[in-house]
């Protein structure tokens, strides 16, 4: 075995220990990619899409329904308020800096539900090539990794409470991932409202795509790609809610501590994907457009939430 993936595999060791919050998995990630470089590219790639799922899977076990749904029904109206505000946007901007078109509705749909998630969904139904799949996955790669970092240190300045930090991450910030992380660095009353919210947002995934595959008139509406991880936490959640009574509460903390624990080695792995030919082939102007659709969400959200929650 390499140094490099001996080093790689102490860091995801590391990183189930107590002293390696989000944030610094994510950062760890980063330095290492593009310091030594990935040992496992393929195998991230993979694994981090499974590891989120049960993850995220696994936090629905810390959830009570009927609270987190009731904390959390203005931040529904909001997400759906905004997904088509920013898929307008998205796409004038994407018109006035040139962008390509399909790469454009990619950054567009991922930046208006949630994230890398939104862009496999569309990509076939608007028969994206790998090209535009990538240039638009790196570009929310590089915005979701500056959101995770940043939106918790906000969030401080402006004294939000833990309801209106979970609502602005869950609408503002593009991947479920990134979503977990920063809410999960703010509290735990956060966490659970961010996710309720993201995972409703989420949900308007294959009605998105189905749009798409209409006006790009496709044929490939069939292989849209539902997230049905969403269902098993729901299921999750529920099961939680009306559990008997002889499971210890104990149990359940167990769970959930594995959830966080996996989330945070997903986001090393989400770091550790990073590379210098993703840099460069986001380019400049899917960068922007990524950058100005992602500002202004999160400034008119985080306005609406300053103001109405």
């Amino acid at each position: 075995m390499s140094w490099q993936k001996i080093i790689f595999t102490i860091l995801i060791f590391a990183c189930l220990t107590p002293f390696v919050s989000p944030p610094i998995a994510l950062v760890l990630g980063l330095i290492f990619a593009l310091v030594v470089g990935n040992p496992f590219p393929a195998e991230t790639s993979r694994a981090t899409k499974i590891l989120l799922q049960i993850s995220v899977v696994l936090l629905g076990f810390g959830m009570n329904l009927g609270k987190v749904v009731e904390a959390g029904k203005s931040g529904i109206l909001f997400a759906i308020a905004t997904i088509f505000g920013t898929l307008a946007l998205g796409y004038l901007f994407g018109k006035l800096l040139n962008v390509n078109e399909k790469t454009s509705a990619l950054i567009s749909s991922g930046t208006a539900i949630c994230g890398g998630s939104a862009i496999a969904a569309v990509a076939p139904a608007i028969e994206a090539d790998n090209d535009e799949i990538s240039v638009s996955l790196g570009t929310i790669f590089i915005l979701n990794s500056v959101a995770l970092l940043t939106f918790p240190l906000i969030g401080k300045f402006f004294n939000l409470t833990q309801n209106q930090f979970g609502v602005w991450a869950a609408i503002a910030i593009h991947d479920t991932s990134s979503v977990v992380g920063a809410s999960q660095t703010y509290g735990a009353e956060a966490l659970a409202i961010a996710t309720t919210v993201k995972l409703a947002r989420a949900l308007w995934i294959a009605p998105v795509a189905l749009l798409f595959s209409f006006l790009y008139r496709g044929q490939a509406a069939k292989k849209v790609v539902f997230p049905y991880f969403i269902l098993f936490f729901l299921l999750a959640t529920i099961y939680r809610t009306y559990a008997p009574t002889f499971i210890l509460p104990s149990v359940y903390d167990s769970i959930v501590l594995l959830a966080k624990q996996g989330l945070t080695v997903t986001l090393f792995l989400i770091g550790s994907s990073l590379s210098f030919a993703t840099l460069k082939k986001v380019g400049v102007k899917p960068l922007m457009q990524g950058v100005i659709l992602w500002i202004l969400i999160s400034i008119a959200s985080l306005w609406a939430i300053l103001n109405l929650l």
